[in-house]
């Protein structure tokens, strides 16, 4: 269902970037920045995900990555941006939209983009949200085996089925078992990524190749009101990950999806929206 709150795909132009942007709902309303991980095209904050946000009177913006989906991208294996400049880009697109303000939503690897931006730019940040991300520090728990093992070779590039069949069998795997992991849903999805990509060969090894400079800031900086949001099933990872960012983060949050992995599957879409709805009401205390 869908009540035409979607303005469309658009390229914006970030400095020597373009990146392809899409946003859902009254531009009047507190806008959130939906900001995703590795290899993941704005597509994987699903459309009807991004709908059902802006019916709670919320202003939703997702955008390609760098070397995901419509936006800019560089060889394989050699990314020509950091963390930091990725941190710009969402900067750039909050002025491109005239935001000032924005509630900014962080999937797994993006953590440390939201790291970045709510340390050095929080007259930017309402409120943040990390969705299956860590801290990062020694001592949490590593990836589970049953994730190596579900996790197939790498796919040569040019064989585009082959690479839907290496993605969707990596989210299945990084669904850790989920009751929820709908794999015709999730191949429909990687098929239109797949097909939109400026380059898939970039997509699939870029970011992992790409350098974290963040590490000088601390999460315990953090001013902005903050929810943890993470999946007790989680392979990738492992629930004490939350429980660590939690802690660091001064007055922050926890919402656990019970039985959800490294994602975010449909079915618990009726706890993470209002949880996420409610988080942004209110703004800074």
């Amino acid at each position: 269902m869908t009540d035409h709150l979607s303005h469309g795909e658009q390229p914006v132009q970030i400095n020597d970037v373009e990146l392809c942007i899409e946003t859902f709902g009254n531009p009047a309303h507190p806008a959130i920045l939906l900001i995703d991980g590795a290899s993941a095209s704005m597509l994987w904050w699903e459309a009807e995900l991004c709908e059902r946000i802006a019916r709670g009177d919320r202003y939703v913006i997702r955008y390609d990555n760098r070397d995901t989906g419509r936006s800019t991208s560089y060889p394989p294996g050699r990314p020509g941006y950091t963390f930091t400049d990725l941190a710009g880009d969402a900067l750039g697109i909050l002025d491109a939209l005239h935001v000032e303000r924005a509630h900014i939503v962080c999937r797994s690897m993006a953590g440390g983009v939201g790291l970045i931006v709510g340390v050095d730019h929080p007259e930017r940040v309402e409120s943040l949200t990390f969705v299956s991300t860590s801290t990062g520090e020694d001592g949490l728990p590593p990836s589970s085996d049953e994730l190596a093992d579900g996790i197939p070779a790498a796919p040569d590039p040019a064989d585009s089925g082959a690479v839907v069949d290496f993605v969707v069998a990596s989210a299945k795997a990084c669904s850790g078992g989920s009751p929820h992991f709908d794999e015709t849903a999730v191949r429909a999805l990687v098929e239109r990524d797949v097909a939109r990509a400026r380059d898939i060969a970039s997509t699939l090894v870029n970011h992992y190749a790409m350098a974290f400079d963040g590490s000088s800031r601390d999460f315990a900086s953090l001013k902005a009101p903050t929810l943890v949001v993470h999946g007790d099933h989680d392979p990738v990872l492992p629930l004490p990950h939350a429980h660590a960012l939690r802690d660091a983060i001064p007055g922050a949050t926890l919402l656990i999806l019970e039985g959800a992995g490294h994602d975010l599957p449909k079915p618990l879409w009726d706890s993470f929206v209002p949880a996420l709805l409610q988080h942004t009401r209110g703004g800074r205390p």
